[in-house]
């Protein structure tokens, strides 16, 4: 890059950084277990509405991945959320009534949480609705991830957002609060998928699966962004740019080799299609507080069926990360 682009980028970092400073504000504490925290923990941190019905299952996965703390802001919710976040001794929860949109959809609020609390530890970053999976995830805890990237003196592990859906019409089969979502979202797309260089940031953009295919069939460029950087060895002079799908600097969005090499990658399953999913698609839309005001969400209410059938005859069962690795999803790289 050039002189002028690279300070560019240096002062649109600032920028950011700034923003999530003054917006400190709109946050208040509702239950900070911070001074638990050691030097070695994993933290997560996540912006959440209305998410009683999955947290349960979320909160157990990631513990049992290894994440150490929960770092989570509650904006606004009016179903529990809040009260079952605050009983988690392992949890630390900041409430905020304002707009999720003027905060860039939660990261401003996040930027700050992990400048102050998250600077020199892996830092993860997700939605209650995506489950990390990388590889040995089922014999190795994150820790052991987190280690080797040490070690290999690497700062940022991407993963591909990849879309779960249930064979037949979303939410014919009902969510129990601490089910596994895979028990009745377990399919997905195996190919389908378009990968382009964003020459600004260095990041891949990657989009396509079911959403691409069915939602924005007419306008598949409009779909989705399924690239993601959520797992992170965190300085507070990081910021990310565009929810979790790049970052600054800029050097932290080259996590694979040219056109997706071997470098090793992840997956994060979304299991936003479940119960609830037509509801929320509604909520979202009247308030308009998503990118572009809600256009994906009205992407799906444009949809004849409000419970649309996702599933395709080229779609495939999920059974582990191995079999994702051999669908060019995710690797290894020279993790042994």
């Amino acid at each position: 890059m050039g002189f002028l682009q690279t300070y560019g980028l240096r002062l649109a970092r600032k920028r950011l950084l700034l923003r999530a400073m003054l917006k400190r504000h709109e946050l208040e504490t509702r239950a900070d277990r911070t001074a638990a925290i050691r030097p070695q923990d994993i933290l997560l941190f996540s912006t959440l509405r209305n998410e009683a019905v999955r947290l349960p299952w979320f909160l157990r996965y990631y513990r049992d991945l290894g994440v150490d703390h929960f770092l989570i802001v509650d904006n606004g919710s009016d179903d529990g959320t809040a009260a079952l976040l605050a009983d988690q001794p392992d949890v630390s929860v900041w409430h905020s009534g304002r707009s999720y949109r003027r905060a860039r959809f939660g990261m401003d609020w996040l930027t700050g949480l992990m400048a102050r609390h998250g600077h020199g530890h892996w830092t993860l970053v997700v939605d209650p609705d995506e489950f990390l999976v990388y590889p040995f995830c089922d014999t190795r805890p994150l820790r052991a991830l987190t280690d080797w990237l040490d070690a290999s003196q690497v700062r940022s592990f991407p993963a591909m957002l990849l879309d779960l859906y249930p064979k037949g019409p979303i939410g014919a089969e009902p969510y129990r609060p601490g089910q596994d979502p895979t028990e009745i979202a377990s399919w997905f797309d195996p190919g389908n998928y378009t990968i382009a260089r964003n020459p600004r940031y260095g990041n891949l953009w990657i989009q396509g699966g079911p959403r691409a295919r069915t939602f924005f069939a007419d306008a598949p460029d409009r779909a989705p962004a399924l690239n993601k950087v959520p797992l992170v060895r965190w300085r507070r002079s990081f910021v990310y740019v565009s929810s979790t799908h790049m970052l600054l600097p800029r050097g932290l969005n080259q996590v694979y080799d040219v056109w997706g090499g071997e470098k090793a990658s992840g997956c994060l399953l979304h299991a936003k299609f479940t119960t609830g999913f037509a509801d929320r698609a509604r909520d979202e839309v009247a308030r308009g507080e998503h990118y572009s005001r809600a256009r994906e969400y009205r992407a799906y209410g444009a949809v004849a069926a409000p419970q649309p059938d996702l599933w395709c005859r080229w779609s495939e069962r999920y059974a582990g990360w191995r079999q994702l690795e051999t669908l060019g999803l995710m690797s290894k790289g020279n993790w042994a």
